[in-house]
């Protein structure tokens, strides 16, 4: 039986079409920002998410790191949810590169609210000397939101965190990851989700199934400076259009597919949440990850046998376990996968 891998959505394979299309893309050496492919999916993004400017780069860490370094100096604090994929699945990139001070907010399934935001930067009283703490320099905020399993925040309580922010006097990053599903869940579009934040970071290589590559979008002048980063970290590109073919395919004719990814998650949680051993509310699942837990045994046990018996997941603590489903999965494969859940859970 064929291994149903629902790890990640990265885990995605390119499409005869996307292959062609990568296969017949016009280059040039994108650090000589002379690839007309490159060039062309930077300003695809940047209209879609009605910003002024995007840069292209390898991977989503490195998009949101390199926001990061542009919006703040080292010693600069900057705020994440508790569980944001900048601050905990990046390898402590923003302590490395940006030498910033993480501030956490206690956000539930990823959502905080604009309170939580005011009382992490707080009004010092004058009496206390400025140079003391860490300066607070940046809110980010993750849409959706991995670890809370692909939780979309509503558009009000998102406009209420950002604008608390904006009013301390913070620049404001998304990491938009996969803000393609929350605009495929809601019907709003990703312009409209990005409109508050400085940088906005989307992914190709996630939801819409490209083999590489995120942009990170915003005003002219901080693209720019961005741009600077991306050379130093070493995200210069030559040939780039070879990739970037792939992203601009997946842009154009993936995105229309989201919903459809979103029912087969769905189609897995409800048939899951019923089996005893498992921990599920199905109405958790806004997007296209399930996460569910083992009300007995462990999680690295339950992931062994699963692989054993052909569905590959991963572990989230010693007792939970995600899938994330995506577009080579299909509701066949979603019943599939159901069907091993069940027969682990006999078998431990």
């Amino acid at each position: 039986m064929t291994l149903i891998d629902l790890r990640s959505d990265t885990c995605s394979q390119p499409t005869r079409a996307m292959r062609e299309a990568m296969a017949w893309a016009d280059v040039g050496d994108d650090v000589y920002g002379d690839d007309p492919t490159v060039k062309e999916l930077e300003t695809e993004s940047a209209a879609l998410l009605g910003k002024q400017d995007a840069v292209y780069m390898p991977s989503g860490t490195m998009t949101n790191q390199v926001g990061i370094r542009a919006h703040t100096e080292p010693g600069d604090a900057v705020l994440f949810d508790q569980n944001a994929h900048v601050y905990l699945l990046e390898g402590g990139a923003p302590a490395a590169y940006s030498g910033t001070l993480p501030r956490l907010l206690p956000g539930i399934r990823g959502i905080f609210t604009a309170a939580d935001v005011a009382a992490a930067v707080g009004r010092p009283h004058p009496f206390f000397p400025s140079t003391v703490p860490a300066p607070v320099k940046l809110l980010c905020i993750e849409n959706t939101h991995n670890l809370g399993g692909g939780t979309v925040w509503p558009l009000e309580q998102l406009l209420a965190a950002t604008a608390a922010g904006r009013q301390l006097g913070l620049n404001l990053h998304l990491d938009g990851a996969r803000l393609w599903h929350a605009s495929a869940a809601t019907g709003i579009d990703v312009a409209e989700y990005a409109a508050p934040f400085d940088t906005v970071s989307v992914c190709f290589s996630k939801a819409l199934g490209a083999p590489v590559g995120s942009c990170l979008a915003g005003p002219a002048e901080l693209v720019a400076r961005a741009r600077r980063f991306k050379q130093q970290i070493g995200g210069g590109f030559r040939q780039a259009g070879i990739v970037a073919a792939g992203a601009l395919y997946a842009l154009r004719q993936h995105r229309s597919q989201l919903p459809e990814v979103h029912a087969n998650a769905k189609r897995f949680a409800v048939t899951v949440s019923q089996m005893d051993g498992i921990d599920l509310d199905p109405a958790h699942v806004e997007t296209n990850i399930v996460l569910f837990r083992l009300t007995r045994g462990s999680s690295a046990a339950f992931v062994d046998q699963a692989h054993r018996l052909g569905l590959h997941v991963l572990p989230s603590g010693a007792d939970g376990i995600r899938a994330v489903f995506y577009l080579d999965i299909s509701a066949d494969d979603a019943d599939r996968a159901a069907t091993v859940v069940g027969k682990t859970l006999a078998a431990l």
